[in-house]
């Protein structure tokens, strides 16, 4: 065989290798981590509020790695491993160097556990500093959770809303109940889902703050209470690390509760 002829015979192989190698990737790549979860198996929860809601305890090792099972929405609405800091894609958060361990953590696990056939979906979009008012329908906060809320939903089914804000309006507490119960009534109504399950967390320095949080379940059904009894602070707002765990899971448990009835 003259050499040419060899040189195309030998090369044909590896033609073909590295076709199906590539075609292969491409095939993988184009997909994501939801791509074989069944639309009702893929349960989303919408995290959104504050400080302590967008993560401000320290990470440490344990929880910087993957959280088996669950899923986050990231910045082009595509599902990817949820890894801390859980509000990394919040299209309203501060710096990435601030966002830190939150509640979304050990509630996903706390649900996966609750649920082990179940993938947890979390969209995190939360915001340091800022006041309910922040969130009304015509502003740009609930705009965006809309969005993301909207968006999560193709692929997944919507089973509750986290809420921890409050500490932005500790100074003036008569006016936040109808504020939050109007928050959940146009999410619900938006969302088309008017038994959504609400559950939001109180915080630790602000006892009137915490008693109109306390009477959402009262104003408004399918709704309930994460309280912060006996949760520690690194400072006077933000949650520690221990806390903030202890947080999430009584996110869970109270979502959990709404969810039988």
């Amino acid at each position: 065989m003259p050499p040419a002829q060899l040189e195309k015979e030998m090369i044909k192989p590896l033609q073909l290798l590295a076709c199906a190698l590539f075609g292969f990737a491409g095939s993988t790549s184009a997909r994501t981590p939801a791509g074989d979860i069944a639309k009702k198996d893929l349960h989303v929860y919408l995290l959104i509020g504050q400080s302590n809601m967008a993560g401000r305890a320290p990470i440490d090792e344990a929880a910087a790695k993957d959280l088996e099972g669950c899923l986050l929405l990231n910045a082009t609405d595509e599902w990817e491993i949820a890894k801390n800091p859980l509000n990394r894609y919040s299209t309203i958060r501060k710096g990435l160097g601030m966002q830190k361990l939150n509640p979304g953590y050990s509630f996903a696990k706390a649900m996966k556990k609750a649920d082990p056939k179940a993938t947890i979906g979390l969209v995190v979009n939360a915001k340091g500093g800022s006041k309910i008012e922040e969130w009304a329908p015509d502003k740009r906060f609930y705009q965006d959770i809309l969005k993301r809320a909207k968006a999560a939903q193709k692929t997944g089914t919507l089973k509750g809303i986290l809420w921890h804000q409050g500490e932005s309006n500790s100074s003036d507490p008569g006016s936040y109940l109808p504020m939050l119960k109007a928050l959940v009534e146009n999410l619900r109504k938006d969302l088309k889902l008017p038994g959504l399950p609400f559950v939001a967390g109180q915080i630790k320095e602000g006892e009137k703050i915490n008693d109109e949080i306390a009477k959402l379940p009262g104003a408004l059904p399918h709704t309930g209470v994460a309280p912060a009894k006996d949760l520690k602070t690194m400072d006077r707002w933000h949650f520690d690390a221990d806390s903030m765990i202890k947080l999430g899971e009584r996110y869970a448990r109270e979502m959990l509760k709404l969810q039988k009835k």
